[in-house]
């Protein structure tokens, strides 16, 4: 069982954020099966009720379940990796509970107010005079919580990898080093051999989390700035007036949103994913990562690419200008699966040299999260294709072989990975009762999610549309039914999962993770992972 009181502030910070995280992802399979039973003609809620579970699910599943569990993680492995004291104590605590309840009042707009502009936000449907002013207003100040939360986040992390308290360093060469570009000095002294390889200041996952929140940041002012422009609409509808639908160019607008939110995919999907595989990797197998120069510098490239490949979304849109189509929307688009591909490479061949390994949880959960990967980019460069997104744009295929395959199977079992990883290290070596569990985890999950994906993949290239219902319609019921039925996979595995863990910390020790640490308690950072 689980001694809470032993634990420092940074395991306890940490926990907190992973336990609200395991929360909000069971409320996420929830809407997922509500929506799945939907599909099939099962109707358990009206169709307004339908598309307003539609808008919160991926705000739940990406800030309330996504974020928490990586925030969390972070603010444990930073100032682990680098031997230093977290930069601020009260900030990390600060951090989840904005978050917990901006992603609350968030679902709440959605569930019981009923705002229902789905996941786009495009101007001008999130204003538009069906949706009253509290759902507006609600989903408006919840977004702008939980970016408040983000932004918190990032000032927090920065201020661990800059600030010194003792043997100041300039803050640039600790810079070069967090941006990768030593990755590129490295490579070029190594090619001419003129100068021997200098030891990078940071260790390679600092490199990723770091180039990972600058897309963070950035994503939170463009999703926070328009959150904005909603709460005052919603104040404007409370004075009697609205805003004129020309307000804003919807051109401009979808270009800054997609941009902004792309960002999300990039800094957080593929960025922190690639950072956390190799800190896997190296803590698995025990030797040191194959190719660490390139991984760097393949980090900073993706910089490059992450701020330019919005233009994938905005294909099928008629007024969108042909050349930001074909260079963002098709060239960009498909360097990713590059830079996705040389993590993939370095992830597998570090592992491949320390062979044989033991199968254990956490390198069963990576390989399944490089699976999801390998399976979820390659649909989404295929729909990046101007003549094959004529076909599949706002299909069943993007969300299901694509988006869901890549979050749900690769980016959802690399966080497992993580969390088998670091529950020990949390708990202070608090074992975990059943391996039988966890082992129905994996298998329930892995199958459950590339089902579910491949069964709305195939919806799609049978022009099965998303966001859209089919009351009454037979055509593609056989793909629901096959989606519902590896839903309830990864419902089962979830709740395999939640009783394992619970049932190793007792009901007492999750309750004490979220009760006031004694003054007694010495604030110490965790123990350094060896890598």
């Amino acid at each position: 069982m689980l001694q809470v009181s032993n634990l420092n502030p940074l395991q306890r910070v940490a926990l907190r954020f992973a336990v609200v995280s395991l929360l909000f992802y069971g409320l996420c399979i929830i809407e997922g099966m509500i929506m799945r039973a939907y599909q099939i003609d099962f109707n358990l809620l009206d169709a307004d009720h339908y598309f307003a579970m539609m808008g919160a699910h991926p705000m739940v599943g990406i800030f309330g379940s996504s974020f928490m569990l990586v925030f969390g993680a972070f603010y444990f492995l930073v100032p682990t990796l680098l031997k230093k004291e977290i930069y601020s104590q009260r900030l990390a605590e600060l951090t989840w509970i904005l978050m917990t309840i901006g992603v609350g009042i968030v679902w709440l707009s959605g569930f019981v107010f009923r705002y229902a502009a789905l996941y786009t936000n495009y101007w001008p449907l999130p204003v538009s005079k069906e949706f009253s002013p509290y759902a507006l207003g609600s989903f408006a100040v919840g977004n702008i919580i939980i970016m408040a939360g983000v932004f918190i986040f990032c000032y927090n992390l920065f201020g661990t990898v800059f600030h010194q308290r003792e043997d100041k360093k300039p803050i640039g060469p600790l810079l070069i080093s967090a941006l990768g570009i030593d990755g590129f000095i490295n490579t070029y002294r190594k090619l001419t051999k003129k100068r021997a390889e200098e030891e990078p200041l940071m260790p390679l996952p600092v490199v990723a989390i770091f180039r990972g929140t600058v897309d963070t940041v950035l994503d939170a002012v463009v999703l926070g700035g328009i959150s904005v422009v909603f709460l005052y609409h919603a104040f404007q509808s409370f004075m009697g007036t609205t805003l004129s639908a020309e307000w804003f160019d919807a051109l401009i607008y979808k270009n800054i949103y997609w941009w902004g939110l792309d960002l999300i995919a990039d800094g957080l999907v593929l960025i922190y994913v690639a950072g956390t595989w190799y800190l896997l990797a190296t803590i698995i197998s025990g030797k040191k990562l194959f190719m660490q120069n390139i991984a760097r510098a393949a980090l900073l490239v993706e910089l490059v690419v992450s701020w330019n490949v919005w233009g994938h979304h905005l294909l099928s849109d008629q007024s969108q200008p042909n050349t930001m189509k074909i260079v963002s929307g098709e060239l960009v688009t498909a360097f990713e699966l590059v830079t996705m591909g040389i993590a993939v490479f370095i992830t597998l061949f570090t592992l491949y040299q320390a062979r044989p390994l033991k199968m254990t949880p956490p390198l069963k959960f990576l390989l399944g999260g490089i699976l999801g990967f390998s399976l979820g980019v390659p649909a989404g460069i295929i729909q990046a294709d101007l003549g094959m997104n004529r076909i599949l744009h706002n299909t069943q295929w993007v969300i299901g072989a694509h988006a869901h395959m890549q979050l749900l199977v690769g980016l959802g079992m690399t966080l497992y990975a993580a969390l088998y990883t670091l529950f020990p290290m949390l708990t202070n070596d608090v074992k975990l009762k059943s391996s039988a569990l966890t082992n129905f985890h994996f298998w329930a999950h892995l199958i459950g999610g590339i089902g579910m994906s491949m069964s709305m993949g195939f919806a799609g290239m049978d022009g099965m549309l998303r966001r859209t219902i089919y009351p009454g319609d037979t055509t593609f019921q056989p793909h629901m039914i096959a989606a519902a039925f590896f839903g309830s996979l990864i419902l089962l595995a979830y709740l395999a999962m939640m009783y394992n863990i619970v049932s190793s910390i007792g009901i007492r020790g999750l309750i004490e993770i979220f009760v006031k640490l004694p003054e007694r308690v010495k604030r110490e950072t965790s123990p350094a992972v060896q890598i």
